[in-house]
C-alpha cells in the first residue's frame, strides 16, 4: 500500500483500530487512523477508509463469490441455487469454499447451522387484505409485528451472542437481555429469534421505533438500558441441542420455543392466535395498530423457516398497506441528506419530511423519503430547494437527533 507501508503493517495499525478500547481509545483511534492515512498515497486513503466504514464498494458481493464457486464446479450457474442455500444456513464464505473444494456440491447440500455463526433471516412477503392471506396459506397463525429490531439470539452454557438482521453483533448493546437469556433457557444450545422493543419504564407501554434505536449504541450502554429499557419478543426456534429444525414445520417450531423458554420481564413470547376466518384476522389487526405496533404477521403453519428468502411461509400486513388507511397527504420538506454512493452526484441522499402541529407551532418530523424519483428529478429538486438552505436547523423543526438532516431548509 502507498509507498511507505505494507500490507502486513497496514493490517496491524488497522487492527490496533478495532481493538483498542477503555479510557481514551476514542482519540487514540482517530491517531491512528489520521498517522495511517498521512503515510499513503491518496488511492490507498480511499481504500483504508472505506475499509474502516465498511463499504469497499469494490463492484461484488458474496453472491459473486457463491457464483465462481459454481462456475469451479460446473463451469455456469447451474449450482448457484444449491450453494446459496448452504450459504443461507451457514453465511461463512471460507467454511463454503472449503466444502465444495473437498467434496463438490456434496458438500454444501447437508450444512447444518451452528452456534456462534449467524443465520440469514427469513423475510415476510406482502399482502393488503385478510381474504389473501386465507386463500394464500388458510388456517394459520397470526403475530403481532412488532416496530423494533429484529434479533438472532445464539445460546450455549454462559455463552450469549446477539446478531441483527445484517448479521451485525449487537452483545454488548443489551446486556439484559443476554442475562435474562442465561437465566431462562433449558437447553444446551439454541438459536432462536425475537423482536426487541423498547418501553416506558413508567407506564409500560412500548415506545416507538426511534426509542428502541436509542439503544444500539456503543457508549453509555448502563445509562440508556435505565433510560430505555426493553422487551424481547420471541417467535422463532431455529436450533436446538444439535436439531436443524429449519426445515421443521411452524407449529413444531413454537412449541419447541414455548418449552424451553421461561417468560420474564425481559423475555416475552410473541402474541399468537390461530384464525381462519378473515373477521379474526381483522380483528387482530385492528387491536396491534390500537397497541402501537405495525400490524401483524400471518404464518403458515405447516411452514419452513426460509433462512435469507422472502416467501409467503411468513405474509406481513401493514398498517401501510391496509385499504382503510391507505391515503395521501402532503409534507414539508424539512432538509436532506447527502447521500452516498451514486446520489452523491447530485448531493442528495434522502428527504427528511414533517407535517405542521398547529397547538404547538411546530413541525414535526414524520419520516425520511429516498425513493420514487428519477435521477433528473433529484438534479430538479436540488435546484429548487438551493434558496431555501439555511446555515441551521430552524427553532419551531422538532426533530429526533436520529434522524437529522446534512442540510436544513426554511420552511417557507
Amino acid at each position: 500500500i502507498g509507498t511507505k507501508l505494507t500490507i502486513l503493517e497496514t493490517y496491524e495499525i488497522l487492527y490496533k483500530v478495532a481493538t483498542s478500547s477503555g479510557e481514551g481509545s476514542q482519540e487514540e483511534k482517530v491517531k491512528l487512523l489520521s498517522d495511517l492515512i498521512a503515510q499513503v498515497d491518496p488511492l490507498s486513503a480511499r481504500y483504508i477508509v472505506r475499509m474502516t466504514l465498511d463499504k469497499l464498494r469494490l463492484g461484488f458481493s458474496d453472491m459473486t463469490v457463491l457464483d465462481s464457486l459454481s462456475w469451479m464446479l460446473k463451469g455456469s450457474k447451474d449450482h448457484r441455487v444449491e450453494i446459496e442455500r448452504a450459504y443461507n444456513v451457514r453465511p461463512d464464505l471460507g467454511f463454503i469454499s472449503e466444502r465444495i473444494k473437498e467434496k463438490g456440491i456434496e458438500g454444501v447440500k447437508y450444512v447444518l447451522p451452528v452456534v456462534g455463526t449467524p443465520i440469514l433471516m427469513a423475510k415476510a412477503d406482502r399482502l393488503k387484505d385478510a381474504s389473501e392471506i386465507l386463500k394464500k396459506i388458510g388456517k394459520c397463525a397470526v403475530e403481532f409485528k412488532y416496530d423494533g429490531l429484529r434479533l438472532q439470539v445464539h445460546y450455549k452454557k454462559n455463552l450469549v451472542k446477539l446478531f441483527s438482521r445484517n448479521l451485525e453483533d449487537l452483545t454488548p448493546m443489551f446486556p439484559e437481555i443476554v442475562d435474562a437469556v442465561k437465566m431462562n433457557i433449558e437447553a444446551e444450545e439454541a438459536i432462536f429469534e425475537g423482536e426487541i422493543v423498547a418501553y416506558n419504564p413508567q407506564t409500560g407501554v412500548s415506545s416507538a421505533f426511534q426509542q428502541t434505536m436509542q439503544r444500539r449504541r456503543k457508549y453509555d450502554i448502563e445509562k440508556k438500558a435505565a433510560e430505555i429499557p426493553v422487551k424481547l419478543y420471541l417467535f422463532e426456534l431455529l436450533y436446538l441441542d444439535g436439531m436443524n429444525l429449519i426445515e421443521k414445520p411452524y407449529r413444531e417450531r413454537k412449541e419447541l420455543l414455548k418449552k424451553i423458554v421461561h417468560e420474564d420481564k425481559v423475555l416475552k413470547y410473541a402474541y399468537e392466535t390461530i384464525v381462519d376466518k378473515k373477521e379474526e384476522i381483522e380483528k387482530l389487526f385492528d387491536r396491534s395498530v390500537r397497541q402501537g405496533f405495525e400490524g401483524i404477521i400471518a404464518k403458515r403453519l405447516d411452514g419452513v423457516y426460509q433462512a435469507g428468502m422472502r416467501g409467503f411461509n411468513w405474509i406481513k400486513f401493514k398498517r401501510a398497506m391496509s385499504k382503510k388507511l391507505m391515503d395521501t397527504f402532503d409534507v414539508l420538506v424539512m432538509g436532506y441528506t447527502f447521500g452516498e454512493g451514486k446520489r452523491t452526484a447530485f448531493g442528495i441522499g434522502e428527504f427528511l419530511t414533517g407535517v405542521y402541529d398547529e397547538k404547538k407551532d411546530q413541525f414535526v418530523t414524520v419520516t425520511k423519503i429516498g425513493t420514487g424519483l428519477t435521477d433528473e428529478q433529484f438534479r430538479e429538486f436540488k435546484k429548487r430547494v438551493k434558496p431555501l438552505e439555511v446555515s441551521d436547523k430552524p427553532k419551531n423543526y422538532l426533530v429526533d437527533k436520529l434522524i437529522e438532516a446534512d442540510i436544513w431548509l426554511k420552511p417557507f
